[in-house]
């Protein structure tokens, strides 16, 4: 198809990408911060590790995973990355399947116009692919950094929950952020549900124990749950509900749940947008007192030179690989952003 060699002419002209300079248009001193969370789909090295299950990820490997196409990949993320907020970047960011940290280094180094710091725990995922995150040092201090192990029925290791607890430092306020990246659908969404519903628990046990020691605790939840806003593990389990900006309660609240009412999605599953990358707070990030979520701000990242133009996957994002077939794009999910505002307490 056509779009198939255009992206090839583009992955060529994108390894001489090193980094974007940004024009900035956003300045706010410091009065509003903006979180995202991308699925950035199999960034792998290009090296073998023998304790996690990379083969396929390999020069030799069945992708045929090259330093050039790996190059070309941390320009691809790059590329997106600059583009969130306004054309600003994410004062933070999650991920979800990343290999280790050194192709976080490899990414983070992109970064001329931000000083990003990498939080980031190897997992016991089989094929090695962790959650992490990047904040901005000139905005936030970090105070804690852990892990939620996630044990469940079926005995397979997953990914760790990671935990990363930041302090604004014009607010003063401590923020818990937990990045997730949930057990699949493999094998059928109702089989696989009770995986889902263990992650929900974990994280559901450690909320609650927060919000019991400081029930004004800030608290966001982001990531890649397997999962959409009205399935069992998120409303029910985990306790995140519908969310508008016509009201707050002490619950959590699901920024996603609104976009995802409406068909709309951050993955394309065959013809079905599914809205598994989502974005959950505390009632406490909407009270009106130190840091709110900004109404509305709840967004599906979509840059237009990441849209695929035509053919049967017609307005979903340009994926890495289609199958087998290489194809030189970015992830094959868009990510999410919301914006936060420091108000007057």
């Amino acid at each position: 198809m056509r779009y198939y060699k255009t992206i090839l002419m583009m992955s060529i002209t994108l390894l001489l990408f090193t980094f974007t300079t940004l024009h900035c248009q956003v300045d706010n001193h410091g009065k509003s911060f903006y979180v995202a969370s991308w699925n950035i789909e199999n960034l792998f090295d290009t090296k073998d590790d023998p304790n996690i299950n990379d083969e396929e990820f390999l020069p030799e490997g069945s992708r045929q995973w090259t330093i050039d196409r790996f190059e070309t990949k941390i320009s691809n993320l790059a590329k997106v990355i600059n583009h969130m907020n306004d054309g600003c970047g994410p004062d933070i960011i999650a991920f979800q399947e990343v290999e280790n940290l050194n192709v976080l280094k490899w990414l983070v180094y992109r970064f001329k116009h931000r000083d990003y710091i990498i939080a980031h725990r190897d997992s016991p995922d089989e094929r090695g692919i962790d959650v992490a995150l990047f904040y901005d040092r000139k905005v936030f201090d970090i105070e804690e950094l852990d892990t939620l192990r996630v044990e469940i029925p079926t005995g397979t290791p997953t990914r760790y929950i990671l935990h990363v607890a930041l302090r604004h430092k014009n607010e003063k306020s401590i923020i818990h952020l937990f990045v997730n990246h949930w057990p699949s659908r493999r094998g059928g969404e109702v089989k696989s549900e009770p995986n889902r519903i263990a992650a929900a628990r974990v994280l559901k046990n450690l909320v609650d124990k927060i919000l019991s020691e400081d029930k004004s605790s800030k608290i966001i939840l982001l990531g890649d749950f397997n999962d959409e806003p009205d399935n069992k593990s998120i409303q029910e389990t985990l306790g995140a509900s519908e969310f508008n900006c016509s009201e707050s309660n002490n619950n959590l609240l699901n920024l996603a749940y609104t976009k995802a009412s409406r068909n709309e999605g951050s993955y394309l599953f065959g013809s079905t947008w599914n809205m598994i990358d989502q974005i959950i707070i505390s009632g406490s990030l909407f009270d009106k007192k130190g840091i709110d979520y900004l109404c509305d701000s709840y967004e599906v990242i979509k840059p237009d030179f990441m849209v695929i133009k035509e053919g049967e996957r017609q307005g979903g994002p340009l994926p890495t690989y289609s199958g087998s077939r290489y194809l030189g794009g970015y992830s094959d999910h868009f990510p999410v952003g919301a914006k936060f505002i420091l108000t007057d307490k």
